[in-house]
């Protein structure tokens, strides 16, 4: 066993300038692509939504002062500066038509996939007939909520008995999970059943309906554009947010990044290299628990992402909770990735294929997996949480640095990914920061290396931006691209830029 520190890996920007805090590259340099033109966006919500969205676009034009002087805290400098891009003095598109009392209502229908269903279809129906209307419509679409739907739209909310609202579905859950098992020859039966097929969380539900028409969008809470507008009974705003300045930069970089653009990219990659997460989900409605969903996120230095739809199939096994693809299945998954990453570098497979799962990797899937990549070194990784199984202090009032890592063997090893950060001057946990645990399951290459690569998809989440996440891109939206794969009835493309899902 031996200690070893993993250097923190440098970010790529404009004109190839190198740091390792995104708000320091964009804030010196700008993007990584260099720029683009001038956003386009629409936005969709209720007036009231809408009116505070705009006043918000009003203020992230120009320069918002960081909170203070701590070094975590760098000045937004206003959109143009930052992202070499134009900011609109409105949206391309607008729709504000959404009915504040129908949201409510639609919120308190007392069968929960209907009430979730309901208020989903008042922001999709208007942003897929804009789709249909528009000769070109916006790259993305910012959707605007009413802090009420974040608050009764998740699957633990509840609605106060008295405020219950009798809506028009009269089949049970459990009636429906019976006819979705033994089909009936009534179609009228299966259609009313459909309703539970949608996901009872507002968030997953609209992106999953909006895949079929390739509609990006990204979600605000009015509370955060306005806080002050939302106070409780002793003047305060109902959440505590962050400062101005921080705001700005997490909603913006994801802005720019679903307009299309890159705002920085992993510098010192070794070309040729490709990263896949497996993520599953398990389908609720079935009559055997192994029942699960499977997908690919592949990920390229670039930060560019791509999601895979796989097969369903009795992929989970109770004995060790784990998740494994039959031997076609994890054939068929990886052919589509290989495919798609010939297409975009000129008809070439990558040398090296990184395969990160949270579980391990069984012997017919392997097989699937290196029978689908010919010529190509295929690694697989199991990354997993290693939540209080180790402890790593050090002199002095921070914790350990982050990129330390404990070598079990040549193979295996804790990995500190959160931590005292030195361009922070500070460690931004609650507690005494966990490792995560890197293995390499199957396949060859040096462990130092997995562990670089594994530290540098720590920082190309661009629906933030942050210095870094504690697990790897390829991990971190595992959950979260399931959740949305299976929060509709499937009508989508088998594959989708990663945009599409957070």
């Amino acid at each position: 066993m031996r200690a070893i520190h993993v250097l923190e890996p440098m970010l790529e920007f404009r004109y190839g300038q190198r740091m390792v805090y995104p708000r320091d590259g964009l804030f010196l340099f700008g993007p990584g692509d260099g720029g683009r033109a001038p956003i386009n966006f629409g936005v969709i919500g209720t007036p009231a939504g809408v009116a505070r969205f705009r006043q918000w676009m009003g203020s992230v034009g120009n320069v918002i002062d960081a909170a203070n002087d701590d070094p975590q805290h760098v000045p937004f400098p206003g959109y143009g500066a930052a992202f070499a891009s134009a900011w609109p003095d409105k949206p391309r598109h607008i729709i504000d038509s959404i009915d504040p009392a129908a949201v409510s209502r639609a919120l308190r229908l007392e069968n929960r996939n209907e009430a979730i269903k309901s208020t989903v279809d008042l922001y999709v129906d208007p942003l897929v007939a804009a789709a249909d209307r528009l000769e070109a419509p916006p790259n993305f679409w910012f959707v605007v909520i009413p802090e009420e739907i974040y608050k009764l739209g998740r699957p633990q909310s509840s609605v106060p008995k008295a405020d219950r609202i009798r809506g028009s579905v009269k089949l049970s859950k459990s009636a429906a999970r019976d006819l979705m098992l033994e089909p009936t020859f009534f179609p009228e039966d299966l259609e009313a059943a459909e309703i539970y097929q949608y996901a009872t969380h507002f968030r997953r539900q609209l992106k999953a309906r909006l895949l079929r028409d390739r509609i990006v969008t990204q979600i605000v809470r009015e509370t955060t554009l306005a806080p002050n507008d939302f106070l409780n009974k002793i003047g305060k705003p109902l959440r505590r947010l962050e400062d101005p300045a921080t705001i700005a930069w997490k909603i913006l970089t994801g802005a720019y990044y679903k307009d299309g653009g890159r705002p920085w990219q992993l510098a010192d990659v070794r070309p040729g290299v490709c990263y896949v997460g497996l993520a599953y989900k398990r389908q609720d409605n079935s009559s055997d628990d192994r029942f699960a969903c499977c997908a690919a996120q592949m990920f390229l230095s670039s930060g560019e992402g791509v999601v895979f739809r796989g097969a369903l199939g009795p992929w989970f096994h109770s004995e060790s909770k784990q998740f494994h693809l039959s031997e076609d299945a994890a054939s068929s998954l990886v052919e589509m990735v290989i495919g798609e990453y010939q297409q975009m570098h000129d008809g070439q497979p990558p040398a090296e294929l990184f395969i990160h799962a949270k579980s391990s990797f069984a012997d017919p899937e392997w097989k699937g997996f290196k029978a689908a990549a010919p010529g190509t070194n295929v690694v697989g990784v199991q990354i997993s949480d290693a939540k209080d199984r180790m402890k790593l202090y050090r002199p002095g009032r921070y914790p350990v640095i982050r990129g330390t890592a404990l070598i079990l063997h040549e193979r295996r090893a804790f990995l500190w990914t959160s931590g005292f950060a030195p361009r922070l001057d500070t460690y931004q946990g609650p507690e005494t920061p966990n490792p995560i645990e890197v293995r390499i399951h199957r396949g060859d290459c040096e462990l130092e290396t997995v562990l670089g690569d594994v530290m540098g998809l720590t920082k190309i989440n661009f629906n933030s931006c942050l210095h870094n996440d504690r697990l790897p891109v390829t991990i971190r939206f595992a959950d979260a691209v399931g959740d949305v794969i299976l929060a509709a009835p499937r009508t989508g493309e088998p594959k989708l830029p990663f945009k599409y899902y957070i």
